[in-house]
């Protein structure tokens, strides 16, 4: 039973999808950064806002009026408000549209790579040996 597990741990289609899917996190890690780091803050120097977060509509006002900070999303949230939060829905949105086209840039690579990789002929490879000996025979029996 140990032996059918290891054989089956290891084949190739299985840790080929173990590879993927902890490197799908690192790349889910490193694209969250590009978003957070380096687009949010080119956007937020656009449209004066420095993350799409805090954009939200207030469906029921809390029951305490009193003493509620209405400037964020998750005070009014937790104050036992009902708050439409589509700046959250944004910014997600956001980070979809850049990692799906990173991922297509990716795939279009890995197959513009394959392409070349068939479209090149493989060298004729030598004869074999006896292949050698048998051509010389017959061309030694024409004469």
């Amino acid at each position: 039973m140990i032996k059918e597990f290891k054989e089956f741990a290891m084949k190739g289609n299985m840790l080929d999808m173990a590879i993927g899917i902890v490197l799908g996190a690192a790349f889910g890690t490193v694209m969250k950064s590009f978003v957070a780091d380096l687009i949010m803050p080119i956007v937020s120097s656009v449209f004066g806002t420095p993350d799409f977060s805090n954009l939200f509509t207030v469906l029921r006002n809390p029951a305490e009026m009193t003493g509620v900070n209405m400037a964020s999303l998750e005070a009014v949230r937790e104050a036992g408000g009902v708050a439409l939060g589509y700046g959250n829905f944004i910014n997600n949105m956001l980070a979809f549209f850049l990692v799906a086209m990173a991922l297509f840039f990716v795939v279009k690579g890995v197959n513009k790579a394959k392409a070349a990789e068939e479209a090149a002929p493989a060298a004729p490879a030598a004869p074999a040996a006896d292949i050698v000996l048998l051509g010389e025979i017959r061309d030694l029996l024409k004469k």
